[in-house]
């Protein structure tokens, strides 16, 4: 795999490799929802954060990343490494567990894992029911999803490594907020997402759980922009963007590459991961998506670009 350090404009066809979501999607499911089970240890125990920053994992050299967790008079952080295909849980006094990832149910997954926080002094309870996802089966008993093609778990490490640095690279063009990079275990998606600094209106969520959830994700103007291995309102693997609240006319904005859509059954802009890998250069692509987008949310929104953003000399360097 070629490195990306330096020019953005650096590409590796290992670095974008294929994988359609039908070749892997019960492995995609069970290992959802495997990372539900651990971010949702990091919810319990990590301090709150704006916006539900305290939720997500994060990218490593080696897969998925909780970050440090406190815990008492120690800190733990639970990794998937998806090079040695394992769980780790690593505790600041040097105690550690790991678990194979390999074919097996998730209830079973979960009770190793909670055996395995147990043994290190953790005692942490979550609610055992996935979230974002249709007809849920708690993890203690869900025996439906046991499926770890580790192929094609490898491969979608490695298309977030890829993200993770163009989405970076994005991230220093504006100088307003801006979220880390980082995977929501939910929605099972890699996202970065900036503000115009502005409160949003309230929203009318019906859900009484969902309203406070949103209110909370979605309390000031945001232009977010992610990746999507599948299932996530697409057929197939894909990058989105969206803007929230939607000004008017966003939807009719140019978009660059020339194969990136709005798709209007979800209400946002779309380029689809195969469109993309095809690309003389996925990662230039993806960067024409990522600022023709956000250029349709920020100008129809009036949003006041020259105090936000990087002068187009300092961007460029």
């Amino acid at each position: 795999m070629k490195h990306l350090h330096g020019s953005a404009d650096s590409d590796s066809s290992e670095c974008w490799p294929e994988l359609a979501f039908d070749s892997w999607k019960e492995t995609c499911a069970t290992l959802h929802m495997w990372m539900q089970i651990v971010g949702k240890v990091r919810l319990a125990l990590a301090p709150a954060t704006n916006h539900w920053w305290n939720v997500p994992l994060y990218v490593s050299a080696r897969g998925l990343t909780t970050s440090l967790i406190p815990y008492g008079t120690k800190s733990f952080e639970v990794e998937f490494d998806f090079v040695e295909h394992q769980l780790r849980v690593d505790a600041s006094n040097g105690q550690g567990e790991q678990l194979k990832l390999a074919p097996r149910s998730v209830a079973d997954f979960y009770a190793e894992f909670m055996a395995m926080l147990k043994q290190l002094g953790i005692e942490v309870a979550i609610w055992k029911m996935p979230v974002e996802v249709a007809d849920p089966i708690p993890f203690d008993k869900d025996h439906t999803h046991a499926s770890y093609d580790a192929a094609s778990v490898l491969k979608f490490w490695r298309i977030l490594v890829s993200t993770d640095y163009v989405f970076k690279v994005f991230s220093t063009r504006f100088i307003g907020k801006t979220s880390p990079v980082h995977f929501f275990w939910g929605s099972l998606d890699l996202a970065v997402t900036r503000f115009s600094g502005r409160r949003a209106p309230p929203r009318n969520d019906a859900d009484p759980i969902l309203k406070k959830i949103m209110a909370e994700a979605y309390s000031h103007e945001v232009i977010s922009a992610g990746f999507w291995p599948g299932g996530g309102g697409t057929d197939d693997a894909a990058f989105y963007c969206y803007a929230a609240p939607q000004p008017v006319g966003f939807e009719k904005q140019a978009l660059r590459p020339k194969q990136g859509f709005y798709n209007s059954a979800i209400g946002e802009y779309v380029l689809m991961y195969e469109d993309l890998r095809k690309a003389s250069s996925p990662t230039a692509a993806l960067l024409e998506f990522l600022q023709s987008t956000y250029d349709a949310g920020a100008n129809t929104g009036k949003w006041d670009r020259e105090a936000l953003e990087k002068s187009r000399e300092l961007a460029s360097d």
